[in-house]
């Protein structure tokens, strides 16, 4: 009886954590590709599109890993200075601050997880790339280098 009783409980549970994972994927707004191009490197991710404000809040916290081809792009629809911070974000992330015209204004490398400090540009972007840490230095990426997407209307180019 026991046995049973943690059987159903186990499944239950699971079944909870399911429906948890599937509405925080719900969130996900959508998938999008991003090319990231420096001086002698070129790198293409799945970026997911953080564009209403409830995505942007949330923004990567939470999450244990993230893949080295994937990302999430910050859509904050038109220029303006930009404030990130790590709240509850458990990995370490480098964010790449991008101006409309797709060039990179500012790069923040390896955060601090769970870090409160703000971390932030006052050159108006239009978005806000965060990677994996170590992806700035392993490409070799620089102020001035190019991302490709729709959003920086670069996606054509």
């Amino acid at each position: 009886m026991r046995r049973a009783f943690g059987f159903v409980l186990l499944f239950w549970l699971g079944l909870v954590s399911s429906a948890f994972a599937l509405a925080e994927d719900a969130q996900i707004s959508k998938l999008e590709p991003v090319t990231v191009a420096g001086e002698n490197s070129v790198a293409m991710f799945t970026a997911e599109i953080a564009d209403t404000e409830e995505l942007r809040a949330r923004g990567l916290m939470f999450r244990h890993i993230l893949p080295e081809d994937r990302a999430m792009l910050f859509d904050f629809g038109k220029p303006r200075p930009v404030s990130m911070w790590m709240k509850n974000t458990i990995i370490s992330l480098d964010m790449l601050f991008i101006r409309s015209d797709g060039t990179i204004a500012a790069i923040a490398e390896n955060t601090v997880p769970k870090s409160l400090d703000v971390v932030s540009v006052q050159t108006p972007v239009r978005g806000v790339l965060e990677v994996t840490a170590g992806t700035v230095k392993r490409l070799g990426l620089k102020v001035n280098d190019k991302v490709y997407h729709r959003i920086f209307n670069t996606a054509e180019e």
